[in-house]
């Protein structure tokens, strides 16, 4: 009877799931703001007139700010409250918006959007340690991780188009303005619907491990950046190496702290470790392939920036479909097998891709990215909530920032690394491939990447230019195939690690519990 009460109890009500929804709309317009702003490159720059170095940091920075300040937020809702600083993150948010939305110089439009960025690491980890309090019933808090990763995906699909609507009606600052009600609306609703939690036992926040944290993040970002712009310089080793210098010093005070930023100790735990690993190998992947993507569907199939959008609007539908199915499957099935089986599905969907060089690319560009999309976002899912299981309550903010943190580094990394890695592939393709009597520059700007080339064969014209361009096209799927096969490697040589970890911690956790079972006469 008394079990039968208790098990009633921990499932979430009606409040919870409205609650829920509140939670939802700060992350579908944080994905939104990552998008949005590209379409509006071009009217801002000629309203503002930034120079190319301010440009980047425009669009960079938001990124920048996010990545580097998930963990320190984190933690920081666990001391001070969860609801309390997604309250003081909206807000901060939806005054920022305006400040972009009317900035008059490029130099007040960085700030504003690093503003943005810092509010919104404040959103992301405060709205899934909520999430890790509010349901407390395995199957319906894997439900309500897959409607918070949806919103993610639902805002990165809407985004271009709400934020083209919003450009061909009003001036370019116009799309920030998209946040302020949902903000408004989260202020107004938060405090009826969330519930507050904080570590009653929590410690002051140590000053100096958040700007570890923050320095040694930003560093490494900025480096990977670098790379994927500009390619391997100085610059880019220097800015990865004092990270990295930074991560070993912030890892090696928390182990001395009592009351530390991050318990690194969750690391030890097999489930913790191989959930973010995951996560981490699924962004790597994804980053490079979409980076090689985008530009096939434009520069090799000819299509617009819409027509693209379009045709990789299904793997958004197969992504939903693939974060509502796992806590499906996950109740019938070990959780484990599932997380396989969805990263399986993934590394076969980038195997399609290997058929681009056919007359049936667009067809299997179209079924990879669903088969992508459909078997991340299940295993993603199940890491998530993993990772929320693991981490003791009281850490779940600092949980959740390590999560969202694997996710930013691997996307960075996926573009940087594989980028390199495609872009090398396509230069040497190039080099043994270029058609003769070409003039020297065109050749130069040809070899060095596929936009270079097709302008140079659009110029020639003729023949020769149609050689150039079909020359410089087989490299790019050349590279583009590579680069999907070194994706599938990485992703299935994860899934064995990560299957054999978590089998062998389930197995141990079974035979734990069977040993403190009482004997029977």
């Amino acid at each position: 009877m008394d079990e039968t009460v208790i098990m009633t109890e921990s499932r979430a009500g009606r409040r919870e799931w409205m609650g829920l929804a509140v939670l939802a709309f700060p992350c579908l317009l944080l994905s939104m703001d990552f998008t949005v702003l590209h379409l509006a490159v071009p009217a801002l720059t000629a309203s503002l007139a930034p120079s190319s170095t301010q440009l980047l940091w425009i669009v960079d920075i938001y990124g920048f700010m996010i990545g580097s300040s998930l963990i320190t937020m984190g933690t920081l809702g666990d001391r001070i409250g969860r609801r309390r600083l997604l309250l003081i993150g909206g807000a901060v948010f939806g005054i920022a918006s305006v400040g972009a939305a009317f900035s008059g110089s490029a130099a007040m439009l960085i700030t504003t959007r690093a503003l943005l960025g810092v509010a919104g690491a404040t959103l992301m980890p405060s709205t899934l340690a909520l999430i890790r309090n509010m349901f407390h019933d395995a199957h319906q808090r894997r439900i309500a991780i897959a409607i918070w990763i949806n919103s993610f995906v639902v805002g990165s699909a809407i985004g271009p188009l709400l934020g083209g609507v919003m450009l061909e009606h009003f001036w370019w600052g116009s799309v920030f303005l998209l946040n302020v009600p949902v903000m408004a609306l989260l202020l107004v609703l938060g405090p009826i619907l969330l519930p507050e939690f904080r570590d009653p036992d929590a410690g002051r926040l140590d000053l100096f491990s958040a700007a570890l944290s923050l320095v040694a993040i930003l560093a490494i970002i900025y480096g990977i950046k670098r790379i994927a712009q500009d390619g391997a310089g100085s610059v880019s080793f220097v800015a990865i190496a004092a990270g990295l210098v930074v991560a070993v010093g912030f890892v090696m005070r928390q182990r001395q702290l009592s009351d530390p930023l991050i318990d690194v100790g969750l690391f030890q735990v097999p489930a913790f470790s191989a959930s973010v690993a995951t996560q981490l190998v699924a962004s790597v992947s994804m980053g490079g392939i979409y980076l090689f993507v985008a530009q096939y569907l434009q520069l090799v199939l000819g299509l617009s920036p819409f027509q693209a959008g379009k045709w990789l609007l299904p793997s958004t539908f197969a992504g939903i479909l693939g974060t509502m199915l796992a806590p499906f499957f996950a109740r019938r099935i070990r959780t484990v097998h599932v997380m396989g089986a969805g990263m399986i599905v993934a590394a076969v969907g980038m195997s399609v891709l290997t058929l681009v060089g056919d007359r049936s690319a667009l067809a299997a560009i179209v079924v990879s990215f669903m088969m992508i999309s459909l078997g991340f976002s299940a295993a993603m899912t199940l890491t998530t909530d993993m990772i929320m299981t693991v981490a003791p309550p009281e850490r779940a903010g600092a949980a959740s920032g390590i999560s969202e943190t694997s996710a930013e580094l691997g996307m960075a990394l996926g573009v940087a690394v594989l980028g390199s890695i495609g872009t090398a592939s396509y230069r040497r393709i190039m080099a043994s491939s270029l058609p003769s009597g070409i003039p020297a520059e065109a050749a130069a700007n040809a070899r060095a990447t596929l936009g270079g080339a097709v302008a140079a064969a659009r110029e020639i014209g003729g023949e020769r230019g149609s050689q150039l361009a079909g020359a410089a096209r087989e490299a790019f799927a050349q590279s583009l195939e590579l680069v999907a096969t070194i994706g599938a490697i990485l992703v299935v040589a994860t899934s064995i690690v990560t299957y054999f970890l978590l089998r062998r911690a389930a197995t141990a956790s079974e035979a734990r519990d069977q040993s403190q079972v009482p004997a029977t006469a």
